[in-house]
């Protein structure tokens, strides 16, 4: 019985038949989306760099992600998923990215921000979108769901 494909491979074949490039932006998720893709064999051939940019002096820095944007609306906003998205490609000269930023918790949430509130914006050639998403669980798990997540997200745009 054959099963399904798991998202990464799926994703990593489109970005492959298109001869895509992508490029990972993440806070929250520290890292586990550019080690999920890189679990895929022949990834090589679509991923050369990803970005974690945990605090906002480096998503300025690495991203270009717009200081009063970051002082107007937070790190945890769509604004600056959006801007991260798009700064990740024109850095890596990717065509395709995704990016992540949020509140993993167990601690760091507001009543207006809380634990579990994560965007991720995702970058094709001509189109940024952002979604926002209210996980739960612990801070492993709302990592996890917001890998899958995003990966399911960008298979939508691609």
């Amino acid at each position: 019985m054959e099963t399904e494909k798991a998202l990464e491979d799926r994703v990593v074949e489109r970005l492959k038949r298109n001869h895509w490039k992508i490029t990972t932006a993440e806070s929250c998720s520290g890292g586990l989306l550019a080690g999920t893709l890189v679990n895929v064999p022949g990834v090589s051939d679509a991923f050369e760099e990803g970005y974690i940019t945990y605090s906002n002096e480096a998503k300025h820095r690495l991203l270009g992600v717009d200081t009063q944007v970051l002082n107007t609306y937070g790190a945890v906003s769509a604004q600056v998923a959006a801007q991260m998205a798009e700064g990740a490609c024109r850095a890596a000269s990717a065509e395709v990215s995704i990016a992540v930023t949020g509140i993993a918790g167990p601690d760091g949430g507001t009543e207006e921000k809380p634990v579990g509130l994560v965007y991720i914006g995702c970058h094709v050639p001509g189109k940024t979108k952002v979604s926002e998403c209210r996980f739960h669980g612990s801070r492993r798990e709302i990592r996890e769901q917001t890998v899958k997540t995003a990966l399911a997200l960008l298979l939508e745009l691609l």
